[in-house]
Parts: C-alpha cells; sequence; structure tokens
C-alpha cells in the first residue's frame, strides 16, 4: 500500500472536512426598490413567498448566481438555474448537528437521518429510496457537527415529486415513527459505527481527541455518531422532543439547482412547504474555540500496527477573518511533498505519512498534525512528537515566501473551479454559504479573502495561534504497548451526564400540517427528459495512438488520461504487487528534478498529475485549468516518460508499502480481499492479491525489477487518450503533440497458465481477525466476462432486485429487517476474460451465522423464483431513467470513453443498452440471471473473530476451511476441505 493510501485511512478515520465560510455579517446583495426588477418578480411570486435578493454572477470568474426566497414560515429558499444538463439536486439543510444535542443525549442529530429514510405519514417504510431510484436518481444524507442535509439528484421532471416528499418528512414525519423503526435504525447506527469506527483502525482517534481538547458539555466533546450508551438510553419521545425542537421550516434551507422552471418550482415550493408550520425559534451558537492552558498527552490503544501522532492546537472558528491566513500556514507545513514536515519525516523514511491541515466547524478550529511512524525507522513517538516542533521552530524562522502563497493560491482556485462541475457541487456550495453565513453569495467574499491572503498574514497567524501553544497530543499505539506512547497520559477526560432533563415531563408539541390539497397522492412526474449522448471526438494523434475527446463546457478545466496497457494481470509470478509499487515510484523524483520541486511546479499552477495502476491497465492523469494546460502537459510528459527510480525512493516506498500492508491486515476487509482472491482465483494467480501486494512478494522486489517492468510498458504500450476539455478539439489535439511523438507497439498479454479452482459444493474459508467487533462476510461463484452488450448487461439487470441496489432483497432483509448490517449488495465483477459474481458485506458479530443463513436463502429463492413482475418494473423504470445523470460531470464524461476505450465499445453502446433494457423481457432476464446464480456451489469468505463465531457457523453444516493472513490454507487445518480448497495449498 502507497503511503498517500494509508494517511487516507488514518486521515478519513480522523479528520473532519470543513466548508469555506465568509463572516455572518457579510452585507446582502443590493436590496429590491420599487423600480427595481426584483418588484416585478415580488409580484408574480406564490403568496406566503417574498425574493430576499437575486445575484447574478457580477460579471466574476468563479460564482454561482441564485435568487433567494424566504417563506412566511421562515423557510429559505435559493434557486440555481442550469440548463446544461437535463437534471435537477435538492438539498434540505437542517442547521442542526450534534451541537444542538444535550450531554449524555448524543447521536440524535445522526440518529435522524437514518429515521427520516423510513417513511412519513404518506410514504411508506423504504418508499423514499424505491421512489427516487424508480425515478433514476440517487440520493443520501449526511450529518456534521453543525448541520444534518439530505439531498436528491433526479431527472428535471421529477421535481415536483422530490419536493412532495421532503416536505412529507419535514412536516409529517413524526406520525409514521413507531417503535419498532426506532429498534430497527438503533441497531443499523450501532452497525454503522462497528464498521466506520470501532472496528477500523484508528476509528476512535477523532472521538478521543474531542473529548479531550473539549470541557465536558462543550457542543464538540462527543461524537457525531455519538455514544452507544446514550443511544441506548433514549426512548422514542427523546427522539420526537429533538425533531420537534430542530427540524422545523424556519430552521431549514431548501436549495434548488438545475433544469429548472422558476416560476413553477415555486409554486411547488409554496404548495409542498408552505403549510408546514414554524417550529420553536432558532438562536445561532456562540463562537466556542477551545482553550489549553498546557499541553495534554493522552493515549489510545487499538488494533493497528503502525503507532500514530495526532498533534492538534485550536485556532479560530469557520469564516473568522483569519481563517485563510491559517489555511495557508497548514499547506506550507504539511501539505504536499515539498512541504516542511514532509520533507522533514516522509522524504527521509522517518514517518509512513506526515501531513498538517486546518479543520474548521461552525464554533472552533483546529490546527491538526498527523504522523504515521515507520516501525523500520527505530523512531519513537516522543521522536515525532520532536519532529513536529522542530518544524514549527523552522517555519519561526524560515518565514513565508511569495512563492509560498503562489502555489497555495493556485491550489484554492483549482479546488474551487473542480468543485463546481456538477450543479450538486454548485448548490451543496450554496446551501452552505446560506446556512452558516445567511447568504448563497459567500463564495465571491471567500474568493476574495483567499486570493488576498499576504505574507504577513500567514506570519502573523502563525504566531497568535500556532507558535508555541498549547496542544492535545494523541498517541495511538498497538494493543496492550502503551510504552509506545510519546510520553505519559497526563489527562483524563470525563463525561457527566444529568439525572434529568428539563423536558422529559413536556407533553410533544406536534405541529398539525393543514393542507388545501391532498398529500396522500404522489405527484406524477412530467415526460422523461431526452438525454443525448455527449458528442464524441474518435480520432488518433500523429502516430496512431486513439485520441477520445468529448467538450465540457461547464466549467474551464481539462482532463487528460493516458492510458497504457498493462497492470496487475501482467505481473510475473512471485512480484505481486510490482505495477503498485513501480506506479509509486513514478510519483517520486525525476531525472529532471527532485519530488518536492516537481510538485512545486505542479502547485504554480494549481494543477494534479497522478500515475494509477489497475488489473489490466496503468494510467496518468492530468487535471488542470484550462488556461494552464500547455505549462502542464510537459510535466505530464516528465512524470511519466523520466523517473528517477533511485535507490533511495526505492528503499523508502518498499518499506512504506510493506509497513502499509501490514496495517491493512489489520481491517477485516483488507483480509477478505486477499482471501476471496485465492479462493476464487487460486492462490497465485495475479489477480488473487490485494493491488498493492504481500508483505512478503513485496520483499522480493528489486529496483532492477521495477526499472525493467518500466522499460517493457513505457511508452510503448500506450493504447489510448482521453480527454474532457473546455477547449477545442484543434487546439487539444495540438497541446498533445508530445504524446504524438510517441512510439508505442501493441502489448501482447501471454496466457495465465493457472486453473481457476473449481468451486463445488459450499464451503466456508474462515479468515481470524481476533477482537473484531463485526465479521466481513464475502459469497462468490464464478460469473461471465465482460460484456456491454451481452449476457453480462443482462445479468446485471437482474442482479438488480436481489442485490443491486439499496431497496434490493439482501439489503432490505439484513439491513431494515434484521438490523444485521450497516448495509449488503452483490454485483457482478467483469473482466475481459473472466468474471464473478459477489455478495459482500460487513455484518455484526453475533448475527454472523444468521446472515449468512439470510443471504443463502435469498439467493436460492431468487434462482427458483427469479424477480417479480413488480420488482422488474422497478428495474426498468430505476436504470431507464439513470441516463439524464450519466453525462453530467467532466468525469461521468470521461468515464464513459475510458469503457469505451478499455472494451473497444461502439460509440453509442449506452444508447444500445438503452434499447436492450426496452426490449428484453422479464423471461429472458431471469433466465439469464438464474442461468448464472449457483446457490448450491458457493466460496462463502468470512473473516472475524473466529472464537466467537466458529461454532454458530458450524451449525449451518458446512466444511470449513481455515486460511491465515495470508490466503493459504493454515498447516493445522483438519476440517474436511471441498474439493476446491484443494487448489489453495
Amino acid at each position: 500500500m502507497h503511503r498517500t493510501k494509508i494517511a487516507l485511512i488514518f486521515a478519513s478515520a480522523l479528520l473532519v472536512a470543513c466548508s469555506k465560510g465568509t463572516d455572518p455579517e457579510s452585507p446582502q446583495t443590493s436590496a429590491t426598490s420599487e423600480a427595481s426588477p426584483e418588484s416585478a418578480q415580488q409580484a408574480s411570486l406564490p403568496a406566503g413567498i417574498t425574493l430576499v435578493e437575486t445575484f447574478d454572477g457580477d460579471g466574476a470568474e468563479i460564482a454561482i448566481p441564485y435568487s433567494k426566497y424566504k417563506l412566511d414560515n421562515g423557510l429559505t429558499v435559493v434557486l440555481h438555474e442550469d440548463h446544461s444538463d437535463p437534471l435537477v439536486h435538492v438539498d434540505v439543510t437542517y442547521h442542526v448537528g450534534s451541537n444542538r444535542e444535550d450531554p449524555g443525549r448524543s447521536g440524535f442529530a445522526h440518529f435522524f437521518e437514518h429515521m427520516m429514510f423510513q417513511g412519513s405519514v404518506n410514504v411508506a417504510d423504504e418508499e423514499h429510496f424505491r421512489i427516487i431510484t424508480e425515478a433514476g436518481g440517487s440520493m443520501n444524507g449526511t450529518t456534521n457537527t453543525d448541520r444534518t442535509n439530505y439531498y436528491q439528484t433526479v431527472p428535471a421532471n421529477q421535481l415536483e415529486t422530490v419536493l412532495w416528499l421532503e416536505s412529507d418528512r419535514m412536516g409529517v414525519f413524526l406520525d409514521a415513527v413507531t417503535q419498532e423503526k426506532f429498534e430497527v435504525q438503533r441497531a443499523t447506527v450501532k452497525n454503522e459505527r462497528g464498521q466506520r469506527v470501532d472496528n477500523r483502525p484508528y476509528g476512535r482517534a477523532l472521538e478521543t481527541m474531542y473529548a479531550t481538547t473539549y470541557p465536558d458539555g462543550h457542543p464538540y466533546s462527543w461524537p457525531v455518531i455519538g455514544w452507544m450508551e446514550d443511544l441506548d438510553r433514549a426512548d422514542l419521545n427523546d427522539l420526537k422532543r429533538f425533531f420537534l425542537r430542530w427540524y422545523g421550516p424556519n430552521n431549514a434551507v431548501l436549495t434548488i439547482g438545475g433544469d429548472v422552471d422558476k416560476a413553477k418550482t415555486l409554486e411547488w415550493v409554496a404548495k409542498y412547504f408552505g403549510p408546514i408550520p414554524a417550529g420553536p425559534e432558532v438562536e445561532n451558537l456562540p463562537k466556542q474555540p477551545a482553550k489549553l492552558d498546557a499541553d495534554r498527552y493522552v493515549t489510545l490503544e487499538d488494533n493497528i500496527h503502525l503507532p500514530a501522532l495526532a498533534m492538534m492546537v485550536p485556532t479560530v472558528y469557520y469564516g473568522h477573518e483569519d481563517e485563510p491566513a491559517l489555511d495557508a500556514a497548514a499547506a506550507i507545513l504539511g501539505q504536499g511533498q515539498d512541504s516542511m514536515l514532509y520533507q522533514r519525516l516522509v522524504q527521509t523514511g522517518r514517518a509512513v505519512s506526515a501531513s498538517v491541515s486546518h479543520s474548521c466547524k461552525e464554533l472552533a478550529c483546529e490546527m491538526w498534525f498527523i504522523v504515521i511512524q515507520n516501525p523500520a525507522s527505530g523512531e519513537t513517538l516522543a521522536e515525532m512528537e520532536q519532529a513536529v516542533r522542530d518544524t514549527l521552530t523552522e517555519f519561526a524562522s524560515r518565514g513565508v515566501t511569495e512563492d509560498d502563497l503562489v502555489k497555495f493560491k493556485a491550489g484554492y482556485e483549482s479546488g474551487r473551479v473542480f468543485g463546481l462541475q456538477s450543479v450538486s457541487g454548485k448548490v451543496s456550495t450554496l446551501a452552505a454559504f446560506e446556512t452558516f453565513t445567511g447568504s448563497p453569495k459567500g463564495i465571491d467574499k471567500e474568493i476574495n479573502a483567499y486570493l488576498s491572503v499576504a505574507t504577513d498574514d500567514v506570519t502573523r497567524v502563525f504566531d497568535q495561534y500556532i507558535a508555541e501553544q498549547p496542544a492535545v497530543l494523541l498517541s495511538i499505539v498497538p494493543n496492550g504497548k502503551p510504552e509506545l506512547a510519546a510520553a505519559e497520559q497526563n489527562h483524563e477526560w470525563k463525561r457527566t451526564i444529568p439525572e434529568t432533563y428539563s423536558d422529559e415531563d413536556e407533553a410533544l408539541a406536534l405541529r398539525p400540517v393543514k393542507d388545501t390539497f391532498d398529500r396522500s397522492v404522489q405527484p406524477t412526474p412530467g415526460v422523461n427528459p431526452q438525454v443525448e449522448l455527449p458528442e464524441i471526438q474518435d480520432g488518433k494523434l500523429e502516430n496512431g495512438v486513439r485520441l477520445l475527446a468529448v467538450k465540457n463546457d461547464e466549467t474551464p478545466t481539462v482532463t487528460v488520461r493516458a492510458v497504457f496497457d498493462f497492470g496487475q494481470r501482467d505481473e510475473p509470478g512471485g512480484k505481486a504487487g510490482l505495477t503498485a509499487l513501480m506506479t509509486a515510484l513514478m510519483s517520486e523524483a525525476t531525472t529532471e528534478r527532485s519530488a518536492a520541486e516537481f510538485t512545486e511546479a505542479l502547485k504554480r499552477l494549481g494543477a494534479s498529475v497522478s500515475v494509477n495502476s489497475g488489473q489490466y491497465e496503468t494510467t496518468v492523469t492530468l487535471n488542470v485549468l484550462a488556461k494552464h494546460l500547455d505549462a502542464a502537459v510537459p510535466l505530464m510528459m516528465e512524470r511519466m516518460l523520466k523517473p528517477a527510480f533511485t535507490e533511495t525512493d526505492f528503499a523508502r516506498i518498499k518499506q512504506q508499502t510493506i509497513e502499509g500492508l501490514q496495517q491493512a491486515r489489520k481491517t477485516p476487509q483488507g483480509l477478505a480481499t486477499r482471501a476471496v482472491g485465492a479462493v476464487m482465483r487460486g492462490t497465485e494467480h495475479p489477480l488473487s492479491y490485494p493491488s498493492a501486494g504481500l508483505p512478503g512478494t513485496v520483499e522480493q522486489i528489486s529496483l532492477d525489477d521495477v526499472k525493467q517492468y518500466y522499460q517493457a510498458h513505457f511508452p510503448a504500450h500506450l493504447s489510448g487518450v482521453t480527454v474532457s476539455t473546455s477547449l477545442p478539439h484543434e487546439k487539444i489535439v495540438k497541446s498533445l503533440g508530445e504524446l504524438a511523438k510517441l512510439k508505442t507497439a501493441e502489448a501482447v498479454r501471454p496466457t495465465i497458465a493457472l486453473q481457476k479452482p473449481v468451486i463445488e459444493g459450499r464451503t466456508v474459508y474462515l479468515v481470524n481477525k481476533e477482537g473484531a467487533a463485526q465479521s466481513s462476510l464475502r459469497v462468490a461463484q464464478h460469473g461471465v466476462p465482460y460484456d456491454a452488450l451481452g449476457d453480462y448487461y443482462l445479468a446485471y439487470l437482474g442482479n438488480f432486485p436481489l442485490g443491486g441496489n439499496f431497496n434490493s432483497r439482501i439489503n432490505l432483509n439484513l439491513r431494515e429487517d434484521k438490523g444485521y448490517t450497516y448495509g449488503a449488495r452483490s454485483y457482478l465483477i467483469g473482466e475481459p476474460q473472466e468474471g464473478q459474481y459477489m455478495m459482500s458485506s460487513e455484518v455484526k458479530k453475533d448475527a454472523t451465522a444468521d446472515a449468512l443463513n439470510e443471504v443463502l436463502e435469498e439467493f436460492a429463492k431468487y434462482d427458483s423464483e427469479g424477480m417479480t413482475e413488480s420488482e422488474f418494473n422497478y428495474l426498468r423504470s430505476a436504470i431507464g431513467q439513470q441516463e439524464a445523470r450519466k453525462y453530467e460531470t467532466p468525469g461521468d464524461k470521461l468515464s464513459l470513453l475510458n469503457n469505451i476505450l478499455r472494451y473497444d465499445l461502439p460509440l453509442d453502446y449506452r444508447s444500445q443498452q438503452g434499447a436492450m433494457l426496452k426490449e428484453t423481457d422479464r423471461k429472458t432476464l431471469n433466465k439469464v440471471i438464474t442461468g448464472l446464480l449457483d446457490p448450491e456451489n458457493m466460496a462463502i469468505v468470512v473473516v472475524g473473530d473466529a472464537a466467537n463465531i466458529r461454532e454458530s457457523i458450524a451449525e449451518l453444516g458446512m466444511p470449513i476451511v481455515e486460511l491465515d493472513e495470508d490466503g493459504y490454507v493454515k498447516k493445522n487445518e483438519t476440517a474436511e476441505p471441498s474439493q476446491d480448497s484443494a487448489s489453495l495449498n
């Protein structure tokens, strides 16, 4: 595993991202007047809606035009018109997160995120998911410390349906809440915590840090997902009171963007949301940055391989005028290969990863320093702490240069532009600024603030908030090894849970909705929008390499991807992980510059060049603003053609990879990946390994192996180039002139002389993961190769009702009916030569056997009966209407091009699939999927705490074969193996 992947595992578990904002006191756009166009708009508005402001962008390079309205009940409505694609995105943001919870009642906001998908008075349980999916849409909800939002992206003709759904759960949700639904979602939240927190390396680090940093009772002193004992203690009335307090229209922002008719949209908003009564008045919480009087050291023992140090210094709060300069300081200190902390710790091999970030929430911000130790260096966490402190001392003496800010600002501008490529990105940006600053226009002020940061500003904020300030220092160490901590723990955090609450005896003050229409009637959508495939330029570069390009007019950006026809499948025996190791080294020094110098050159352009390995392909991808394309292409070529492959870089990256692979073994999911690969393909098949290999295989790779592998494939096996661009095609062809000069040759892939195991009968392959809070469950069988216009596509359709969507049989059974899991899916894995069919889920430890039994019964029933007529109609509608979302962003369009290139598909293959969907009847789909399914012959991989789950699995009557961490049959195996297990030795 490359170091960046390790860093992502830790950072995603530890850090909470924040959207940037501006000062809540920012002035509104010019007020309406009697003579203004806004006055005419107001006169034509539905009753109960008032126009607040309009904004057309004012000619700014980065801006989102909008109109803002207010309903009499306090609901804020923001509309953004974008007619580039026939879809709409709807976001309802409630200004309530975990910071509104009471001590001892944590997790309520997140719990409601789950509960509000369980139906309302006029929407049955699980119907919200079904309706949106059947409409061809996507949906989700998220909760953080400061807000909860619910969002849907649907074809434009489904907007009224979405507004009906969202208004129903805002206005008449509580009447449909039952004790049974409450208990099911309580179990689901516990499963989510098990999967994302308790069963994940470093998963408890964030909550430990916050509990240590903030005083007892502070709104950030408990985790967003909550303490499970609080949810166990809560009853249904507690949750209802929380909803009635915070989920009124006056505490919400409804933001709608996309292909909308403004007048008709406002009519629907007035109809569905207008009758909902306002809730209690809501005032903003006071800003509450943490205050420390001395360093606080704490230790967390966890199931990890790599010890880590998280050091956090409190700063300001979201929207504070010093936030941009603090972000700049964090970038200079520890973001990118040229940053100070990276150079001190990672480049020297002392740490596997080291980064700095400035994380902001509504009430408080913090500067985070995260270091994952490299055990091979022999250094301690105490020395890692000293290295961080030495970096701060160096920063104080080094100062800030203009070049530092050129790179920071270019990256900021590029990130903002790329973030606005989708209508969902624009809508979520408007919603966040309105929620936290009182105006959707906040992005304009924010951009000016970031681009105006000066060197003196960065120096000042560093001196004021960071230098020599007290910090919280968390040492995360392997279980049973507290002596590895940076320092002895000197702080104990505690929780005070009130014996009573002031609202416990209050009657539930329901707010009846008085409609003038029948809310129980679901709206009838209009005509499905006609979706045109994006126009594809299909040609060749001068050297004969295929060039597929698609136009992107919405943002001034360009993405270029060079595709090389080789990958993990082509690795020689005993060298698993070679492709990933080579691409990791290609991200280091070139023959022209050091890694830091190369990163600096990219940062000045706000560009990125990434090298990624896949099973059959290796890609080099450039993302850049259109205005910098010609300056960035030479960097892409340098990365691709001039890797230095130094002994120093190789030794460091190889060691980091091995340490990362050891860390991956600490997760059931990581162990399951290798185990199912070994079972389904045979232990020596190149694709049976994780993409980064195993510790033992990476150990066998030499620098000469890397160089020879690179020379065998670069640049000869360049098979195609795909481009998403806002520039004219002629300009793109000219800019890619250096790619056109490369000498290429067709790649020849020898047949792999390994026979895949025969899956005969049902066998459980058990991998022990001592102390695992959940079990990783995989049920697999051989499938069919990828065929976009054949049985593979028909099998994909046939699987949709069984396990291919949220409302599938398997997910509803395991998650909603039984409460065994946070999610379960079945899916096809299609490859050029072969394929697999697999079900995967992370399930409660004590329900492992029961969950497995339910899955096998679902397979057997579906195999014997197939899908129902209702399920058939559902899948045809759901998949048939997804096209409106398929080609919205440059990334979506690039995915289309990459698939065409990978499998040499017709340019209109998606249209041909649409025709197949319309013309194929239920009988045919059932024949294909039941012909594929073989429930009596399946390989079952279970990774979990064997001491606790083996007995219950054995009661299911299937042979159990124990595998070790590398996917091989344990030498002391005594259980009678099935025939296919013999090939694992």
